[in-house]
């Protein structure tokens, strides 16, 4: 009984199904009401001259006015997206409870009315109650629970005063409709259990495409937006603002250090790391916009109506958050993070355009600011145009007439006599003027185009060092494409078996960076380059990240002890920092080259600290092969001279 009545109070219906019963009816019911008041009019017109006029003037007057209102307000009603669940479902039970209501006037009406005139109009009478019955269980099959309530109201007065022992006519039409009645009562039950199912097969089939939809746009790892997801958000988001007149933010987030925590502690707890550094940027950007990864260790944030300011403080703490020890079982990971951050006040265009310039401020950051955000700027507008500039002429120059090699003697610290020169590349491009290397390096390693610049220099290299006296080393720089690169490297050793020089006139530097981008193939690579007599030589040391387990297990000959120790060696603590460097190098049995001196007071300094070489202005400028010849004969004579 109590499974019954929940029924019937519409306790225990679905949302789902409950809306679309409503929408049903929204269609249905208008057509009910028609129907009822158009069958009452009729019937008051052929009993006009048999009853009062009140039976069949103002009665059916105010049954109608009642219909045709209901009408209405079904026809004017709005639809259901913009009503709640609870809402439909009082809706529901005010149409059940109303519809009850309205037939019962009308039969009651319509029964009082039978008694007036003869058998046609009596005929007439029970084709109405007949009608009014197979219409309500018509338009309201979708509510059965109305539809039934309705039934039962009309059926059985009808029933009871049409079916006697006297008439035996009427007993049997009564007998007749009733028939009709159950059939059709059987048949709104069967249509409403298919559409029962077929409501609870769309709910369920829009359940799982919310879930794969959810699946496609969701980084499984991280439980943050994919990509995907992010930039359809981002595109949304620029509209939105534009149409506003606000500002909106774009930043690319990019962790620290994590390559070399995944490479020490393996891709599983790796994977641990991210889903964490997700866990804290949702966090922050929590009712502060829309964080996503990328992809690998890259996330993304966007942020709508704050200024470039307000974006960059939440940027900042971001980093800030992600600079916090991470506890991850037993072990404590440190990483950091820094960003580049964008906004709709410098850049135009597409939220493609807002990432790129974002990206630019993350290279920036990395460079220059790391561990924090960087905002883009319209300097940077300018040097992504010159860069565009360069790698155009780049992908279209001809490397061996364009490009020269300068060499920079590098001399002991001792006696100042020459060791080494290291050969430094100089562009001028008949488009642009003359090039730095600081700005052209990077953009050939992006365009691809670094393997042929590599060789270009590398043999223009070769052919000066044949110029030199036979003491005299190349020191030779390779970038982080050409170390890692299989290909490379082995066009490089080709290169100097056929050159004739001896390996062990070669230098060649790397840098830390470089190394620990793949440190594998990184490590492979300086052990072939050992192999066949190459000296190896780490350059800017000091500035990357790489630990001293990391020195020790590759093959290094020579430290080159970044400028900036010894800009910093004006007070004590630089000063001490400078000499414990030294004096790693020498109990590494590693020779020691200070590069950036500039005057005799830092020479006279890592002479006394016991520094092997130095490089720098003091000592000469880079130059050409031939100003190079010059300079060092001249040197050589003056020695002569002096002795």
């Amino acid at each position: 009984m109590r499974t019954f009545l929940d029924w019937l109070t519409l306790r225990s219906v679905e949302p789902a199904l409950a809306r679309a019963q409503f929408g049903e009816l929204q269609r249905q019911v208008p057509l009910l009401y028609a129907l009822l008041s158009v069958n009452s009019v009729a019937v008051s017109y052929t009993h006009y001259d048999a009853a009062p006029d009140w039976m069949t003037v103002w009665v059916p007057a105010v049954l109608v006015g009642v219909s045709l209102l209901r009408l209405v307000q079904w026809m004017r009603g709005s639809g259901t997206g913009s009503l709640s669940e609870a809402a439909i479902v009082r809706r529901l039970r005010l149409t059940t409870a109303l519809g009850a209501a309205i037939t019962l006037g009308y039969i009651l009406w319509a029964l009082a009315l039978a008694r007036y005139g003869d058998d046609h109009q009596k005929a007439h009478v029970a084709i109405f109650i007949a009608i009014t019955v197979i219409g309500c269980i018509s338009c309201l099959m979708h509510l059965p629970q109305a539809a039934l309530a309705v039934t039962a109201i009309a059926t059985v007065p009808y029933l009871a005063f049409y079916v006697s022992p006297g008439d035996a006519v009427y007993t049997a039409i009564g007998l007749n409709i009733l028939l009709v009645t159950l059939v059709m009562i059987r048949a709104l039950l069967n249509s409403f259990e298919g559409f029962v199912a077929l409501i609870r097969t769309q709910t369920e089939t829009e359940r799982l495409n919310r879930e794969i939809t959810k699946l496609a746009h969701t980084d499984m790892l991280t439980g943050l937006p994919n990509r995907r997801l992010f930039f359809a958000e981002a595109e949304e988001a620029l509209a939105r603002c534009r149409a506003l007149g606000w500002d909106m933010a774009f930043g690319v987030i990019d962790l620290d250090r994590f390559k070399a925590a995944n490479d020490t502690f393996g891709h599983l707890l790796g994977d641990e790391l991210l889903a964490a550094v997700g866990t804290r940027l949702a966090t922050v950007f929590q009712n502060n916009g829309l964080v996503a990864r990328l992809g690998g260790d890259e996330f993304a944030f966007i942020t709508e109506g704050r200024h470039a300011k307000a974006a960059v403080k939440l940027a900042n703490q971001a980093c800030h958050v992600l600079a916090e020890p991470f506890q991850l079982g037993e072990i404590a990971v440190s990483i950091g993070a820094s960003c580049g951050v964008a906004t709709t006040r410098e850049i135009g265009g597409s939220a493609r355009a807002l990432y790129d310039g974002a990206d630019y401020a993350l290279y920036k950051a990395k460079s220059g600011a790391r561990g924090f955000a960087t905002l883009y700027s319209p300097e940077h507008e300018r040097r992504i145009r010159s860069e565009h500039a360069v790698e155009a002429a780049l992908q279209t120059a001809r490397l061996d007439a364009e490009m020269e090699v300068y060499l920079q003697p590098i001399a002991r610290v001792r006696d100042q006599a020459t060791l080494t020169v290291e050969a430094l590349a100089r562009w001028t491009s008949p488009q642009l003027g003359p090039v730095g290397p600081d700005l052209f390096i990077p953009l050939a390693e992006r365009a691809g185009i670094m393997h042929r610049l590599t060789l270009t220099l590398l043999g223009k290299a070769l052919l000066c060092l044949e110029r030199l006296p036979e003491e005299v080393r190349l020191a030779f720089n390779l970038s982080a494409h050409d170390i890692t690169c299989r290909d490379t490297v082995v066009a490089v050793v080709s290169l100097i078996r056929r050159s004739g020089i001896a390996p062990s006139r070669l230098v060649l530097e790397l840098t830390e960076t470089a190394v620990l981008r793949d440190f594998e193939a990184a490590e492979a690579s300086m052990r072939l380059f050992r192999a066949l007599g190459v000296k190896i030589a780490l350059d800017d040391f000091g500035t990357g990240q790489s630990s001293l387990s990391y020195l020790s297990r590759l093959p290094i000959d020579e430290v080159k002890i970044d400028r900036s120790f010894l800009s910093g060696a004006g007070d004590a603590k630089g000063r001490e920092l400078l000499s414990a460097v030294v004096a790693f190098c020498r109990s590494m049995r590693m020779t020691c080259i200070a590069e950036g001196v500039e005057d005799e007071e830092q020479l006279g300094f890592l002479a006394s600290i016991g520094c092997d070489a130095f490089q720098g202005y003091l000592l000469a400028r880079p130059m050409p092969v031939a100003d190079l010849v010059a300079w060092e004969g001249s040197r050589r004579a003056g020695e002569r001279r002096t002795a």
